[in-house]
């Protein structure tokens, strides 16, 4: 077959990478001029490795990317540090990233310790998510862990990542995140970059085609059973068409895709992601080494929070400040509706509002430490599964024949990541390789 993949993030590649293997022609169209979506890097002149635009790392457990790095042959590039994940109570950074810094957290007593200790164990080691879908994260973890725990610790992370949605997330969502996370967190030499630019490189040595530049501006059932794909150079026909697009823009780019699917598509929501990275003359968080630290979100309102924006991540305090010239290396992340302020600020905006609040976890900061920064928005970031998810996710062979979708949105109950991207492209890839087959046979 010749399929062609619109998006080349890492779900595109790796679609790309294995349908390459089973013997097919590909060719990626890549809006933007470079791959890897979300996990693509930029590099200072000053720094030895790229970093990422979006904050980035993998787990212990993320099997399918580990699984696809040994087949690289790149394992030897991927290492797990420790780091030190932190909240705020009370105005101060307390650690909160193992059983022993739970006994010690000084919002809980024994009777907190134990309760925390016991229901987190349930979500860790069972399989309930089918039946947790069913109830919403804010009911079952206030009705299990009690106000007080909720209070200190998920109603400001739901609230952080869902802003106006956050009662209404499934309780399945919270399960996963604790499920399969780990406390060693990957990263590899020379950056997420450096596996893009592995795996990149793969798919165009099996002999795929990246066309870069390129956005698609249509799809639509063409002659002989085929598929024509619009793109500002013209058209082109394919027997199989694999979109990694947002749920959103695939409506748009199928119009005729029959309307019980639209209406899968349209009614997903999702969060936008807006990340500041600020490179700094000296650490910010230099008492407890933290790499990522929660900030707590009092009201979906995130004008009203003290902080404007959900997590503070000093990547020095994870990767060492060598690799980026002795530069301290800040993410100021936030996840917000995709019509939401940040969006039409410009970048001199942003910064003045966010470091702003950097004073509040360093009293001795001051603008001039910061050297250079960068911003990176994302409308399409972030899914949001309310009740019932499973039954409202789009399947990946769409109803128009042909023609194939795999997006963030379809990795439930499992969270959005580098992982879930290269896990649902090879499924796609499997299923338009199985439909090819049975397809064949029945010929």
């Amino acid at each position: 077959m010749h399929i062609a993949i619109i998006g080349a993030g890492i779900a595109g590649l790796s679609a790309a990478y294995d349908l390459l293997a089973a013997g097919h022609q590909v060719t990626l169209y890549e809006a933007t001029d470079h791959t890897g979506g979300l996990a693509a890097g930029f590099q200072d002149e000053s720094w030895d490795w790229p970093l990422e635009k979006f904050y980035h790392h993998i787990f212990k457990s993320d099997k399918a990317i580990i699984q696809l790095v040994a087949e690289l042959g790149f394992s030897d590039s991927l290492f797990f540090p420790r780091p030190t994940t932190s909240v705020i109570y009370e105005g101060k950074i307390v650690p909160f990233d193992s059983p022993l810094r739970w006994i010690t957290f000084p919002g809980f007593n024994l009777l907190d310790v134990a309760r925390f200790g016991l229901v987190s164990a349930y979500l860790r080691f069972t399989k309930p998510w089918r039946r947790l879908e069913q109830e919403t994260a804010d009911a079952w973890l206030r009705r299990w862990y009690g106000d007080k725990i909720y209070e200190t610790t998920w109603r400001p992370m739901l609230i952080g990542k869902f802003g106006p949605y956050y009662q209404e997330v499934n309780m399945a969502w919270m399960w996963a995140r604790l499920h399969v996370r780990s406390p060693q967190l990957g990263y590899f030499t020379g950056g997420f970059q450096a596996f893009i630019d592995r795996l990149t490189a793969a798919v165009q040595q099996r002999g795929g085609q990246i066309l870069l530049n390129t956005p698609v501006s249509g799809i639509a059932e063409g002659a002989n059973g085929r598929l024509t794909l619009a793109t500002p150079t013209g058209q082109a026909a394919y027997d199989r068409i694999l979109a990694t697009t947002s749920p959103h823009l695939l409506s748009r780019l199928a119009p005729d895709l029959p309307a019980d699917y639209l209406g899968q598509l349209l009614n997903l929501k999702s969060m936008g992601a807006v990340v500041m990275t600020l490179a700094l003359k000296r650490p910010l968080l230099p008492d407890h080494l933290t790499y990522w630290l929660n900030i707590p979100s009092s009201t979906p309102d995130k004008t009203q929070n003290d902080v404007p924006f959900l997590a503070l991540v000093e990547h020095t305090n994870y990767i060492s400040p060598t690799h980026y010239g002795g530069d301290h290396i800040i993410y100021c992340g936030d996840y917000v509706t995709p019509d939401h302020a940040y969006f039409q600020m410009n970048d001199s905006e942003l910064e003045k509002l966010f470091t702003g609040a950097l004073a509040q976890f360093n009293p001795d900061f001051k603008p001039d430490w910061v050297r250079k920064s960068w911003v990176a928005r994302e409308k399409y970031a972030q899914p949001v599964p309310l009740l019932n998810h499973s039954a409202n996710i789009p399947e990946i062979a769409t109803p128009l024949p042909g023609l194939y979708f795999a997006s963030m949105s379809q990795v439930y109950p499992w969270d959005r990541g580098t992982n879930y991207a290269v896990e649902i492209g090879r499924r796609a890839a499997r299923l338009m390789v199985q439909t090819s087959q049975e397809g064949n046979r029945g010929n």
